[in-house]
């Protein structure tokens, strides 16, 4: 990367007063040099966003749920990563939902506005627009400047992609501390927070935000498939590079990149880090170290998903052997898993409460355990919820709800979230799974070490479910057949 455009020469200043040759004023010459012999680059032709007619429809629904009262959805700037360096950019969800921004299209900082009127809202939309050729900003700005960052949209243009009113977010302060009732999402925007006096209805402006998403509309479900279908070939890619791994030290992490490789050139990013557990690393839910080798005869759990340019994401695991065959031990535990999926997608239909998914699978683990012999108590005492004795090697959720985040509508509350029945167009996730510790001498010696989730993202239809990654394969038979397929 090119370095920042600091002063070379040694400086013997305090680190807070030196200079940066772009806070220094150019001579007139050479600014006017700067100005001149630029070819046109409008953009004349662009088409609105095929998500601008939902877009519009999401803040109807917002619009009507808070008559009267300014509505602000900040985009948040750049995450500092080390120094003057900054984490790739990505707006948060809200302000993605509402204003339909997406991609590349996004700017650190923008701000959506729903201004009430009678009647409704009109809504604006505050960005830092391109820096032209008549400016010396797009050259001396390293923060927003076209030549330090790339090509932003002209307000005329942004208008045109999202069809939303569009203004200087330099002009956003002032129109923010005019007197009016305004709800924010607070802790997104340094600026808005203190521009804008704390309300006491922000925490059900946040819940409202987050609970809207429950269920997705088509556009949505579309883009999620979009996520899904990138993933599967991710996990192709995985595949490819077995042999990769198992050859080089810190195996896990050439898994890991093969997958990267592919949300990079088919979406925007990742939609969370991805989890790469080799052998009994596959037991740590959260593993995203991924320093560990691979080995030959162990299980890998890859959990990982592609996060497309709209930043709708998948959320997709498989536990694949590096051998390309499950020994007796790990398919006889993987099934046992399999079975409790199956139970989870078969309790999902509208009007089952959430919670039962959670429950249907947990009963076939606590059953497959007890029959193992490592229960101390019967598999009807151990579901018991104050019992629990299974979990010990099924700790999590089986389910959460899936969107623009991984864990989609977190602010929701417990009643619409947990204790809320299911409702046609929710995705969800699937993802029971097993986790043998190397220590734990309950189990024989050949079943420790070994962790196995299966992890699936369906959509709630109107007699059951859909399963978006479907095509992905799971049963222990198909996993071997694909692997071969793709390792001859």
């Amino acid at each position: 990367m090119s370095m920042n455009n600091e002063n070379a020469e040694a400086s013997t200043e305090a680190p807070e007063k030196k200079k940066r040759i772009h806070d220094q004023a150019p001579s007139e010459l050479f600014a006017e040099f700067m100005r001149s012999g630029w070819s046109a680059s409008d953009l004349d032709d662009l088409q609105p966003l095929e998500v601008v007619t939902y877009a519009y429809a999401r803040r109807q629904v917002l619009s009507a749920a808070f008559p009267g009262i300014r509505l602000v959805l900040p985009a948040g700037g750049y995450k500092v990563r080390a120094n003057d360096t900054d984490y790739q950019y990505r707006p948060h969800s809200a302000f993605a939902y509402y204003s339909g921004v997406q991609g590349a299209d996004s700017t650190a900082d923008a701000v959506l506005v729903m201004e009430p009127t009678e009647g409704g809202h009109l809504t604006y939309l505050y960005i830092h627009p391109r820096s032209t050729r008549d400016t010396d900003a797009f050259y001396r700005d390293a923060k927003y400047g076209e030549l330090w960052v790339g090509r932003r949209y002209t307000l005329a243009e942004a208008k045109a992609r999202y069809q939303i009113d569009t203004r200087l977010v330099n002009d956003l302060e002032g129109f923010l501390k005019e007197e009016r009732e305004t709800l924010i999402i607070r802790g997104e925007d340094a600026m808005v927070d203190g521009a804008v006096k704390k309300h006491d209805r922000e925490e059900e402006f946040v819940t409202f935000v987050s609970e809207q998403r429950l269920v997705k509309d088509p556009y949505e479900i579309a883009e999620m498939q979009k996520a899904v279908d990138a993933s599967a070939l991710g996990f192709n890619d995985v595949i490819s590079v077995i042999p990769a791994a198992v050859a080089t030290p810190r195996g896990e992490r050439v898994l890991e990149a093969a997958f990267y490789g592919r949300a990079r050139v088919l979406g925007n990013d990742l939609g969370y880090s991805t989890i790469v557990g080799a052998g009994a690393h596959a037991c740590v839910l959260h593993w995203i170290r991924n320093d560990g080798d691979v080995h030959m005869g162990e299980l890998v759990l890859v959990d990982a998903g592609v996060e497309v340019e709209s930043f709708y994401t998948a959320d997709i695991t498989r536990t694949l052997p590096v051998s390309g065959k499950f020994t007796p031990a790990q398919r006889s535990l993987y099934m046992l898993v399999y079975e409790s999926q199956l139970a989870g997608f078969a309790a999902i239909k509208p009007g089952v409460k959430f919670s039962e998914i959670n429950k249907a699978c947990q009963e076939v683990l606590a059953r497959g355990l007890a029959d193992m012999g490592v229960l101390t108590v019967s598999a009807e005492e151990s579901l018991k919820p104050e019992i629990g004795l299974h979990r010990r090697w099924t700790l999590h959720g089986v389910s959460h709800h899936l969107g623009l985040d991984v864990h989609d509508c977190a602010q929701a509350r417990k009643e619409n979230y947990m204790d809320k029945e299911l409702e046609e167009g929710m995705v969800l996730t699937v993802e029971p799974g097993l986790y043998i510790q190397p220590d734990d001498e309950l189990f024989e010696p050949e079943y420790r070490g070994i962790g196995i989730r299966i992890e699936d993202d369906v959509v709630v239809t109107a007699d059951g479910c859909r399963n978006l990654s479907e095509d992905i394969p799971r049963h222990p038979d198909e996993i071997e057949k694909w692997m071969k397929s793709i390792l001859r």
